[in-house]
């Protein structure tokens, strides 16, 4: 699997000392590696050799992959019992549940009865539970979702493929179509990285703030060429 280094030590020392958000989002174009990513840490997080096969094989009774049933829109209150009821009982192993759709998670595939059975369990699991969501969007999420999930955004492995220009001018570019090109320019730093992608995200918050998409898109430039502006976060 293509997974950047950046993500891989990330979640390999945080499964290691036993410090992983216990909510974490995923969203990027790319579904299919959002959910090989999930697969990965929860091989980390089981990580004998019996575990590390059966989840290969799609077999661990304590990684679930949960969506939406064959012939329904969304997912039901009677799968959020069920998710809940497991949760009851106790278990050897790091329980996992990855929250997926082909076509990346949104509001609408949660019924507004399961999402309420589960907030209080996604707000505080039993030890040892991790839940992922994997979306395209992070603002196609219910907000009471995002508010307790720890984000991380996952480039395509499709997308990474692609040769990009030494420099491109990022001031023609929506922010929302930058982060692949952020990726493969600071894929070795990954402080340098981890900041784009704050200030890319900022970019994004102004816009939905109806801020002017041409002021927006220059100040990202700037910020992104290492003069931070106000109204970006500083570096850590």
């Amino acid at each position: 699997m293509k997974t950047q280094s950046f993500l891989d030590n990330y979640f390999e020392t945080g499964a290691a000392q036993g410090r992983l958000a216990h909510c974490i989002l995923f969203y990027g174009a790319d579904i299919q590696s959002q959910y090989d990513l999930a697969l990965e840490i929860a091989k980390k997080l089981n990580n004998d050799e019996l575990s590390q096969r059966w989840i290969g094989e799609n077999k661990h009774p304590a990684v679930v992959t949960v969506s939406k049933l064959e012939g329904k829109t969304s997912i039901s209150i009677e799968q959020s019992r069920e998710i809940k009821n497991s949760l009851a009982v106790t278990s050897d192993y790091h329980r996992v549940f990855i929250f997926y759709d082909e076509n990346g998670l949104s509001e609408n595939n949660f019924t507004e009865e399961a999402a309420n059975a589960l907030l209080k369990t996604f707000e505080e699991p039993p030890a040892n539970t991790t839940f992922f969501f994997l979306t395209r969007n992070k603002e196609d999420m219910l907000a009471t979702i995002i508010s307790r999930a720890q984000s991380f955004y996952v480039p395509s492995n499709v997308v990474e493929s692609r040769e990009f220009p030494a420099e491109i001018d990022m001031k023609e570019i929506p922010p929302e179509q930058l982060q692949n090109y952020i990726f493969a320019k600071f894929r070795g730093d990954a402080t340098r990285l981890t900041q784009a992608m704050r200030y890319i995200e900022t970019a994004k918050d102004q816009l939905r703030l109806n801020m002017n998409p041409q002021v927006v898109r220059e100040t990202l430039a700037l910020a992104l060429n290492g003069l931070a502006p106000a109204g970006f976060p500083a570096v850590d």
